[in-house]
């Protein structure tokens, strides 16, 4: 298998060695845990994971490498190009986005403003590198439900976590912007709050989200919106965890302002995601589209579905996605 280097320059030069087969892994890894004191531990395909002392990977936790404070360190001031206060505001918002796409989640002290913000991290103790993939296609087989007459429509996609919803958007997005057989290329803006559909590093977006797309990149969803439809004119606005009350408000601020809007959901079902709503917004999208895993004896991933649905309920489609 290739080695992703990706993945392995993520680690200063003295600790690759010890990622090099993890790094092999990298289209199936999810997932690196690191804290100090504590065995790493790596996520691939639903399975929990250790790292040996030697590279591997094993299941017993008897044979794991542990991280120390110093290390841990080390990768912090590396990863912050050895100046960490110069990236404190991101830091302040619990991680970084690193080259690639690929997202370091960040626990330790938190250092406070007066108002009880947090201003910055120290001490860090705990990392969660979280491996981004681009999964071109992946919206192939729901955009013959997502167009009307050539007009893409309002969809809002539903899963449990872990199960691709933003995968799923970040190539509808690019597919939609691109243009594709159904329509041609609309305006896209996106607002990635947590840097995780566009994947920006120093302004630019890693992961690839169209020709025709703007990317307001860690700006609140509800203000990301509002901006956006202000400035850019944009056909879609795209957000990733749509949840409270000002951001519904604002999505529907966006489709009376004649916008598609796109939108992602924790949600296992329609009934829950229509309750998360208010209880009454079933109509405020067009599309519902639902996602799901499957498993092998309950533990390995073996593949995942979807199914299409409209406002009132009715099932349009269903098939592997």
């Amino acid at each position: 298998m290739a080695v992703r280097e990706d993945i392995l320059s993520i680690f200063p030069e003295g600790m690759r060695d010890g990622w090099r087969q993890a790094a092999e892994c990298g289209e199936r890894l999810q997932e690196i845990r690191l804290r100090a004191g504590r065995p790493v531990l790596l996520y691939m395909e639903g399975r929990e994971l250790f790292l040996t002392e030697e590279g591997g990977l094993t299941e017993r936790e008897g044979q794991a490498v542990r991280m120390d404070g110093m290390q841990i360190e080390e990768l912090f001031s590396y990863v912050c190009s050895g100046s960490p206060y110069a990236y404190a505001e991101e830091v302040s918002r619990g991680y970084l986005t690193l080259p690639g796409g690929h997202r370091m989640g960040l626990a330790g002290e938190a250092v406070l403003e007066k108002d009880g913000r947090i201003r910055n991290l120290k001490y860090i103790s705990g990392m969660n590198i979280r491996i981004a993939h681009e999964v071109r296609g992946a919206a192939d087989p729901i955009l013959p439900w997502i167009y009307e007459e050539k007009r893409p429509l309002d969809t809002l996609i539903l899963s449990p976590p872990g199960c691709g919803k933003t995968t799923l958007l970040r190539d509808l997005i690019r597919r939609v912007s691109d243009g594709n057989r159904f329509a041609p290329g609309k305006t896209v803006g996106v607002v990635d709050e947590r840097s995780e559909i566009a994947g920006t590093f120093r302004g630019r977006a890693q992961n690839d989200v169209g020709m025709r797309t703007d990317v307001l990149d860690g700006c609140s969803k509800a203000e990301g919106m509002l901006l956006l439809l202000r400035s850019m004119s944009p056909d879609v606005i795209a957000v990733d965890e749509l949840g409270g009350e000002e951001e519904i408000r604002c999505v529907r601020q966006a489709l009376r302002c004649g916008c598609a809007v796109f939108a992602t959901m924790h949600a296992g079902s329609l009934p829950e995601a229509v309750g998360r709503l208010g209880g009454k917004e079933r109509d405020l999208f067009s599309r519902y589209v639902l996602l799901s895993e499957s498993r092998e004896a309950g533990e390995r991933k073996t593949g995942r579905s979807a199914s299409v649905w409209d406002e009132a309920g009715k099932l349009l489609w269903r098939g592997a996605c």
